[in-house]
């Protein structure tokens, strides 16, 4: 019907073509146009103004041999002072930015070794959208972004680094493993050496505990019976204890006991045997 009448809309973000005899004559916009077409004035097409987006995968190879699929994400859309530049000069632009974009990423991706080409994504797409730049602007394009979306090597190459990189967290995992391990060590030395001492020092102090109440025993009953000695002192002061040990003993249903001669006699022997040991020490001292 708008051909009828030699009228023709264009939609937003879009223009139009106009020719005239086959020649270009000029860029409608957005809007509706009278198109005399008895007069030879015919539409040649629309172009799209908007954004668009074209993925790009190339295959290349690092400078240290592996193999590699980049993945770029070019956006682009065409200029609408330049409609007919893109419009003409241009049959199929997609190919013509995806054959730049695999010749600039396989001028740069061999020139980096691999772990390199991850830290250099953008600059290789900085180096993808210059070139772009330079070239499609003749045409009447304009590159908005260049984006390097993905390295992907290939999967053997993915595994040997997956393993590389949990063998290197596994020797540090280690590593602090056995340094705490150490150090509980060291702290378990240190606790039962502090535990021994204060063992040391408590056993010490009982037994001058028990050295100054024996003292105390035979001076103060010698005072009180006269006519005793010391050592009828330490004599009875042995018998009691060995008649209290041998209570407990007996009142201790499971008890670990080493049995001894146990007869008067035997602790008058006892009591010699300590009595003459200490004379031994003492001497010895002197």
């Amino acid at each position: 019907m708008g051909n009828l009448f030699c009228c023709v809309q264009v939609d937003q973000s879009t223009v139009a073509v106009k020719e005239r005899f086959g020649k270009f004559d000029e860029v409608l916009e957005p809007g509706c146009h009278f198109l005399p077409w008895c007069i030879g004035s015919q539409l040649a097409g629309h172009l799209t103004l908007r954004l668009q987006q074209l993925d790009v995968r190339c295959e290349t190879k690092t400078k240290d041999n592996v193999f590699v699929n980049v993945v770029a994400s070019i956006q682009y859309r065409a200029l609408a002072e330049k409609a007919n530049d893109a419009f003409y000069k241009l049959s199929n632009p997609r190919t013509q930015i995806q054959a730049y974009v695999f010749d600039v990423i396989r001028a740069s991706v061999p020139k980096l070794d691999l772990d390199d080409a991850f830290e250099q994504k953008n600059d290789i797409a900085k180096a993808v959208e210059d070139e772009l730049e330079k070239a499609m602007s003749a045409y009447g394009y304009e590159i908005v972004q260049t984006l390097i979306v993905d390295i992907e090597p290939d999967e053997h190459v993915k595994r040997a680094m997956n393993e590389i990189n949990a063998a290197a967290r596994m020797r540090v995992a280690a590593n602090e493993k056995a340094e705490a391990e150490k150090i509980i060590q060291i702290k378990r030395a240190e606790g039962e050496a502090e535990s021994k001492y204060l063992s040391g020092v408590g056993i010490a102090r009982q037994r001058q505990a028990i050295v100054d109440g024996l003292r105390d025993s035979v001076l103060g009953f010698s005072v009180n019976v006269p006519g005793t000695t010391a050592k009828d002192v330490l004599d009875m002061v042995l018998i009691t204890q060995y008649f209290d040990t041998m209570k407990e003993i007996g009142a201790a249903s499971k008890s670990s006991s080493v049995f001894i001669p146990h007869g008067p006699g035997a602790v008058r022997d006892i009591a010699t045997q300590i009595r003459d040991g200490l004379l031994q020490a003492s001497h010895h001292h002197e």
